[in-house]
Formats: C-alpha cells, sequence, structure tokens
C-alpha cells in the first residue's frame, strides 16, 4: 500500500480526514434529498427551494475534497493532517501555502457550481 504524504497543492489529508469528508458528503445529500423531495412534493415555492444550495454546496464540498485528498478549511488555515482526526501540522513555506490556498479556492468554486445546478434543477422541477 502506498504512503500518502502531504503535497503542496495536491493532497493535505489522510485517510481519516478523507473518511470525515466522504461522511460529509454523504449527510449534505441525504439532507439535500430529503428536503428536495418534501419542497416538491408538497409543491412549496420553487423560491423557497433556494435553500438548497446551502446543503448540496455541502455535499459536493465533501465528496470533491474526499476525492482530491485535500481539505480546503485546512488550506485556508494553513495546515495538513495525516495523522490521527484533530491533529494538524503547520505550514511554514508560503510557496507550500499558496497552492493550497489556489487548490482549495478551486474546490470551493467547483462545489458552490455544483450546489447551484443542483439547486436549478430542483426550483425548475
Amino acid at each position: 500500500m502506498a504512503t500518502i504524504t502531504y503535497t503542496p497543492g495536491v493532497c493535505n489529508i489522510g485517510p481519516e480526514e478523507i473518511n470525515r469528508r466522504r461522511n460529509i458528503g454523504w449527510l449534505g445529500l441525504a439532507i439535500t434529498i430529503v428536503v428536495a423531495a418534501l419542497f416538491i412534493y408538497f409543491n412549496i415555492s420553487p423560491w423557497w427551494r433556494i435553500v438548497l444550495v446551502l446543503p448540496a454546496t455541502l455535499s459536493a464540498s465533501g465528496f470533491l475534497q474526499a476525492y482530491f485528498g485535500f481539505c480546503t478549511g485546512f488550506a485556508m488555515k494553513g495546515v495538513y493532517n495525516f495523522d490521527k482526526l484533530g491533529v494538524q501540522h503547520k505550514i511554514t513555506d508560503a510557496e507550500s501555502k499558496a497552492k493550497d490556498k489556489k487548490r482549495g479556492d478551486s474546490i470551493t468554486i467547483s462545489a458552490a457550481i455544483i450546489g447551484i445546478i443542483v439547486t436549478t434543477v430542483v426550483f425548475f422541477a
């Protein structure tokens, strides 16, 4: 089994953190599906459906972070973790922090776009 390590702008979390992000993705997806189904079933005004952008974006963010092995929050804080949950190691190199921030921003924007797309589909359902 290959050992994964911190690579600036590529990978900043290990298996336990990846599982945590995946679980957040599943939670956000479940909330999105349940709330969307309720909005559609009870014919709630499409304008209320806009709130789905939050759990849909949360879900997309969780799944994207798990897929890429990269935490956007850690990138903003300038840390990484391949140990137990809750253990964080500080990044001191400015170039590494910049690469992490760029990757984190990319994942955040992608998650927001997915959230908006999902919300738009439900808005017109």
